[in-house]
């Protein structure tokens, strides 16, 4: 289940999204859509970079035991507005389609996997959930096709 608290104007179609989350967890998450100069104040704030970016993942820290037995949720993927509208503009594809993209990454960050230090295994990951959602290329495949 996904508890939305959209802060913008997106028009979001949470269906596409649920289905992501089920086939990822049957834990909860939060999703979180901001303007850029909240998600530019957050990316300073947890990580020292003062821009904006496009999303966030923020696990919710609880130890093992407590997550399975009270159900606890997974966490928080904090998305930003504008950088949706732009990418789906600009790649020609729906800003729904943005947006599943870009949950998709905040998913796989929640769920442990980090392509900054991984061999690989969370572009593996995304990449077959594109598949299956039948989605434009992703974010890490975006950028590995740019360098």
């Amino acid at each position: 289940m996904i508890d939305l608290d959209n802060q913008t104007d997106l028009d979001i179609n949470l269906l596409p999204l649920e289905k992501i989350a089920e086939t990822l967890s049957n834990r909860e998450v939060e999703l979180i859509i901001i303007d850029d100069k909240s998600m530019s104040a957050l990316n300073k704030e947890h990580r020292g970079t003062e821009t904006s970016t496009d999303v966030l993942s923020f696990p919710l820290e609880t130890p093992f035991t407590e997550q399975s037995i009270y159900d606890m949720p997974l966490g928080s993927i904090v998305i930003s507005a504008s950088f949706v509208k732009e990418k789906a503009k600009s790649l020609g594809h729906t800003e729904q389609d943005e947006l599943s993209l870009l949950f998709i990454h905040g998913m796989l960050h929640l769920l442990g996997f980090d392509h900054e230090e991984d061999e690989g295994e969370m572009r593996e990951r995304e990449e077959a959930l594109i598949q299956m959602f039948a989605l434009p290329k992703s974010l890490i495949v975006r950028t590995t096709t740019e360098s």
